[in-house]
């Protein structure tokens, strides 16, 4: 016996997961049978569960078929997200993503920060000399213990990119 589109040809027709799962009977033309195939059932169970038989076949019927397997497997995601999160879906997925991706750009940051801090610390720059021009008489005591000017700081972000550091996808919303 020859598979075609998830049923068996011969003389016993095997129905589709979404046809044995609503018990009727499977026509040759049915909608559901190329996309919800008999071996996998939990797919069609998910998605009628979550949209419902009647419209699932409403939409698949109003695109062309070559978008059809692209809107099933949509719906088979959104569908599973929905099953775990009944409340938001594949968007609570979504944000939570973006929360880690901008925890991970804040530290980030911070270690970068400290790279330059380091290196600073390590290798003073050449070009900063705070007694240079001055005598020890007259130097302060700041310039005395290599503190450096009020307007030289440790902490260079130019690494950072700081356009991208608070936006998040939901911003642009």
């Amino acid at each position: 016996m020859k598979e075609i589109s998830g049923r068996k040809q011969g003389t016993s027709l095997s129905p589709c997961a979404a046809c044995k799962l609503l018990r009727r009977r499977c026509a040759q033309d049915c909608v559901f049978a190329p996309y919800f195939p008999a071996d996998e059932p939990h797919k069609f169970a998910s998605v009628h569960k979550v949209f419902g038989a009647s419209n699932v076949n409403k939409m698949l019927q109003e695109l062309p078929e070559q978008q059809r397997s692209d809107a099933v497997s949509s719906m088979v995601y959104e569908a599973n997200a929905r099953v775990r999160d009944p409340v938001y879906g594949c968007v609570g997925a979504i944000s939570s993503l973006q929360q880690q991706i901008d925890l991970l750009q804040t530290q980030l940051a911070i270690a970068q920060a400290e790279v330059v801090h380091m290196r600073m610390r390590h290798f003073p720059s050449s070009s900063y000399n705070p007694t240079a021009g001055h005598s020890p008489e007259t130097a302060s005591p700041s310039s005395k213990m290599n503190i450096p000017a009020p307007n030289k700081s440790y902490f260079s972000m130019d690494m950072v990119d700081h356009d991208s550091m608070g936006e998040t996808l939901w911003s642009s919303c």
